[in-house]
């Protein structure tokens, strides 16, 4: 081989090698480029979706504008606010108090020992009853149960004062209330099951629409709002004309317990 063509080849091999390292200067420029964008795009992802999460965050909730909305008050309710609930005759010269929370346990096993008995004395006149509607087990093993129990007992009301009270006492059933932690009663179609066992309610087109338009859920708030300015601090609760009983544990024991009281 000549000295020419051995220098023209060292030189074409130079130029080869030169052009593949160009090449991948290239390759690795544009491999930069693509993984400095994805990163770039993956930061303004993560960070829209902060502001996504942030601006969420910041947006009051259902029961937040419920409390903002246009109080409306159900039938047979007394008060400025209608928050006086007074179910009994007129001419009963006595008043039992009754604070419950939906959601409470306690409350439905007052309710299932004692709730029949209550309602024969309501009806027999001996005294009236005055009931106190509580939600604050929402805020302690968090949900929308208690709030969304009262307005449709709000909706109960509203039909009368008779449907009020089955359903409650279908509300606090063996059968149909559920455990503290489960919040069943944050779904209006649980709701409006336990009102298919109250003839009155049963079917009841106008009750059905209260119940899932949350008619009276500002009502239910401000409910709440006076169980909270009363002074009681837990559910059940019993005082007869101001006046606190014990909470007995059975319908003999209340009877006593209630006969004391208005002879007091």
């Amino acid at each position: 081989m000549s000295s020419r063509n051995s220098q023209a080849n060292k030189a074409a091999a130079r130029e080869r090698l030169r052009a593949e390292r160009e090449a991948q200067a290239k390759k690795d420029k544009v491999r930069r480029q693509l993984v400095v964008g994805g990163a770039v795009l993956a930061v303004l992802a993560i960070a829209g979706g902060i502001g996504y999460a942030v601006v969420q965050s910041s947006k009051p909730g259902y029961w937040e504008n419920a409390a903002k909305a246009d109080l409306i008050k159900p039938k047979n309710t007394e008060g400025e606010d209608g928050t006086t609930v007074v179910v009994g005759k007129p001419e009963a010269k006595k008043t039992l108090e009754l604070y419950e929370d939906s959601r409470c346990p306690a409350c439905a096993s007052f309710e299932q020992a004692v709730g029949g008995q209550v309602k024969k004395d309501v009806d027999a006149g001996k005294y009236k009853l005055r009931y106190f509607g509580a939600t604050f087990i929402d805020n302690a093993v968090k949900g929308e149960g208690s709030k969304n129990a009262l307005s449709a007992l709000g909706a109960a009301l509203n039909v009368s004062p008779e449907a009020f009270l089955d359903y409650k006492a279908a509300l606090y059933s063996k059968e149909l209330h559920p455990e503290e932690t489960v919040d069943s009663f944050a779904k209006d179609a649980y709701l409006l099951k336990v009102a298919d066992t109250v003839p009155a309610l049963k079917g009841n087109a106008e009750f059905k629409k209260a119940v899932e338009d949350g008619t009276y859920d500002r009502w239910a708030l401000t409910m709440s709002d006076a169980f909270g300015k009363s002074g009681v601090t837990g559910t059940p609760t019993l005082k007869m004309d101001g006046k606190k009983i014990e909470t007995p544990g059975t319908a003999d024991a209340f009877t006593a317990a209630i006969d004391k009281a208005l002879a007091g």
